[in-house]
């Protein structure tokens, strides 16, 4: 008889055993492991033999056992353990490991066609780490650095997190160096070189290696985070509390020059002013011209200035002394470049003047020009101006000769980018135009905007336009091509007046008394900087000047509805003066990077 069927008798009180014996319900119970290994066969005489526990009537035998218990029956009351094995389990391993390899893969993969779900989830957790390996760890430090170099900042933040060594590779400055080279972050910022001075002469390395132990000083880094949080503070930081420099009176300020925590603004009351960006007082007015100040150069504690009175002055900054007179021009000095020691003014006699600031002498004239000179450029070996005669020139200072006529516009040049290789000219005839500097030849005409381009930027290939359209544009200048327009339902409403690139971000302002901010990579609108009551009633905001942590606006009105002031907005991360929410904000976002939420 088959041990699993059943009998009348038996088929409430009795079921078959695993092993194939009668097992009463409710007297019996299979506690004793010696009991059960009796016998090595079943009730049919199959005998468990070597090389296949499992057969097709073992498994079957065992499934109809299964299915034959009953509801609530229970086999075995201890829970299996280490002390307490389920039974015959030593038996069955031994019988495994004297089995070939193919034996054992089949044992096995009948095993797991035996198994529940939640058991083969448990032999995952039990199998899967003993194929982890710790690849990083293993590795020299040497390329397990140039391995984590590939990562971006976002996913290094992340594997700092796996463990300590793990953290300290993810920590390596040289590491961040790279980071920060790539983002144009801190020495490798044109507006950072005064932070690490003592880095001048670092080495350029592709790839981080222990070998390298260039600026030792710099903690790249803290370099690379305080980069971010600056970043957070230009996007989301309350604008609203920002000093108010008052002074000119009800004047125009006409230029406006900043550097480090210096400010120095100009206007057509005849002075200057130099202020402290920091505690925004006025530290000294600059007294000596008698016409209006038209134009401004400041380098270091040098300040030179451009007047109505056809003058230039030489000032000290610290100490509001005039320095040098410079007489030679017969009309409005309306333009200037500071290289050096030397400057490069354009005047409205139509000629330009290189002189030296420290001697205070005229070195030489530069005749060619048939109207005001409006724009000068100056690189410290040639020098591109724009007049109101529609061309743009190059110049060899030295020589006093004109290189290369460019002509084409068909109406004034009001601005000028140059960056030794192109020159880029606008031009009150709606056009931009793209010129090679050694042939002279005109390699783009930029057509888009609607009226004159008063202002324009150039970094690499990618040149910042703003018109007095109220529109600004971005142009790939090696292909002609304009990338974005800053426009749509937050654009300016009136002519943009000025505009400036600071690391990821366009900030223009505009004659509807706003200044926005822009993102420089997909062209959209990040929100108002400055946003003043009297915008669209007659105040304007004339100039802007902004370094990495601070922005400086030159405001008022044409009508008298806003009061000549500078307003100076800090994005620095000073935790302690920064307002609560933007220090909720930084933790949020440090958490974020760190966990890449």
């Amino acid at each position: 008889m088959n041990p699993i069927e059943m009998t009348p008798e038996t088929s409430v009180e009795k079921f078959s055993g695993l092993d194939g014996t009668i097992v009463d319900q409710t007297d019996q119970q299979l506690d004793s492991p010696e009991e059960e290994c009796e016998d090595t066969r079943d009730d049919d005489g199959f005998e468990l033999r070597h090389g296949s526990p499992f057969s097709y009537h073992a498994e079957e035998s065992l499934g109809e056992a299964c299915s034959s218990v009953p509801s609530g029956a229970s086999i075995r009351s201890i829970i299996p353990s280490k002390a307490h094995p389920p039974p015959r389990m030593g038996e069955w391993l031994q019988i495994f490991s004297g089995w070939s390899h193919p034996e054992r893969l089949m044992a096995i993969n009948e095993l797991i066609g035996l198994c529940e779900a939640t058991q083969v989830r448990h032999m995952m957790q039990i199998i899967e780490p003993q194929f982890q390996r710790d690849f990083i760890s293993l590795l020299p430090k040497e390329l397990a650095l140039y391995v984590l170099s590939f990562l971006d900042p976002r996913d290094l933040l992340r594997a700092a997190q796996t463990c300590k060594y793990w953290r300290i590779l993810a920590d390596d400055n040289l590491l961040w160096r790279e980071k920060c080279k790539e983002a144009g972050i801190g020495y490798f910022s044109a507006m950072s070189n005064r932070v690490h001075r003592r880095s001048r002469n670092s080495t350029n390395a592709h790839t981080p290696t222990a070998s390298n132990s260039d600026v030792p000083n710099t903690r790249w880094k803290a370099a690379f985070m305080k980069q971010h949080y600056v970043e957070m503070n230009w996007k989301r930081k309350d604008t609203r509390d920002h000093k108010v420099l008052k002074g000119h009176d009800d004047h125009v300020i006409t230029c406006l020059q900043f550097s480090v925590n210096r400010i120095v603004s100009g206007s057509d009351d005849n002075t200057l002013k130099v202020w402290s960006a920091t505690t925004g007082k006025c530290l000294r007015t600059l007294l000596g011209h008698t016409g209006g100040v038209w134009s401004s150069q400041m380098s270091g504690t040098t300040i030179v200035s451009g007047s109505t009175d056809r003058t230039l002055r030489v000032w000290n900054a610290e100490t509001g002394h005039c320095l040098h007179t410079l007489y030679g021009h017969t009309s409005t000095v309306r333009c200037m470049h500071l290289h050096g020691k030397k400057v490069v003014s354009g005047s409205r006699d139509a000629t330009l003047r290189m002189w030296d600031v420290e001697i205070g002498e005229c070195l030489h004239v530069l005749v060619g020009h048939m109207a005001a000179v409006r724009c000068v450029q100056y690189n410290g070996h040639l020098v591109v101006s724009g007049a109101y005669d529609y061309m743009v020139r190059i110049w060899d200072p030295e020589r006093e000769e004109c290189l290369h006529q460019l002509s084409g516009h068909t109406n004034r040049v009001y601005s000028l980018q140059f960056d030794g290789i192109h020159v880029v000219s606008g031009s009150l005839d709606t056009s931009i135009r793209v010129w090679d500097v050694e042939t002279g030849a005109c390699k783009h005409t930029l057509m888009g905007h609607q009226s004159l381009t008063s202002g324009m930027e150039l970094r690499d290939n990618l040149l910042v336009s703003g018109n007095a359209d109220s529109t600004v544009k971005i142009w790939d200048i090696s292909t002609g091509q304009c990338l974005l327009t800053l426009s749509g339902p937050n654009k300016h409403l009136s002519a943009v007046t000025c505009l400036q690139l600071i690391n990821k971000f366009v900030i223009t302002s505009s004659d509807d008394g706003t200044v926005k901010l822009w993102d420089i990579r997909t062209g959209e609108f990040v929100r108002n900087l400055v946003s003043l009551s009297s915008g669209g009633s007659g105040g304007v905001v004339w100039r802007i000047r902004a370094s990495e942590t601070k922005l400086v606006c030159a405001v008022g009105s044409r009508n008298g509805t806003e009061e000549t002031k500078l307003l100076v907005l800090d994005f620095d991360t000073d935790v302690v003066k920064s307002e609560p929410s933007v220090k909720l904000e930084i933790v949020k976002t440090e958490i974020q990077l760190d966990y890449g939420i």
